[in-house]
């Protein structure tokens, strides 16, 4: 299976704050990738299909659910979008929570614009592997499925010539 081509790759936006949503959303689009922007976490939860999103930039203080119970929540789903946490308000105690977590990075406002698009890519990159490791166990699944049947088949089938 081939890792989704960057072009393809759809970053998500969660900000309260409709400046920084804009422009983060200029940012990402001048690198060819598509955005989606979501004022809350909520408006974010309710998006269907989130799983093709490639990489989520993620404000830690949002007014109805912070960055990190965002993130719980997804983990808790099995919603697993790479996350690059962006925010203006950051502590070292967020900063570990969310990296143990499994965030991508931890970045304060103002962002060095390179250091967010060298997240992006690492994101990107990283959600990449692992839903070719998905597809792959998908695909190892069914073999067993079918190997198990197959295996079924050939005991009843030599059940069937035994008693003749």
């Amino acid at each position: 299976m081939q890792e989704r081509r960057q072009t393809d790759a759809i970053i998500a936006i969660v900000d309260d704050d409709p400046s920084a949503r804009e422009g983060l959303s200029s940012l990402i689009r001048s690198m060819g990738l598509r955005v989606e922007t979501f004022a809350s976490a909520q408006e974010f939860l309710a998006r269907t299909g989130a799983e093709a999103l490639s990489c989520l930039i993620l404000d830690l203080q949002l007014p109805d659910l912070s960055g990190i119970d965002l993130q719980k929540r997804m983990a808790e789903v099995g919603l697993e979008i790479p996350i690059v946490f962006l925010t203006g308000h950051g502590d070292i105690p967020s900063s570990v929570e969310a990296i143990k977590a499994g965030a991508v990075e931890f970045l304060t406002k103002p962002v060095d614009e390179q250091k967010l698009l060298q997240a992006i890519q690492q994101a990107i990159e990283r959600g990449g592997k692992a839903r070719q490791q998905q597809a792959e166990l998908r695909d190892l699944r069914h073999r067993m499925l079918e190997t198990e049947r197959y295996a079924r088949m050939t005991a009843t089938e030599s059940e069937k010539y035994a008693d003749e």
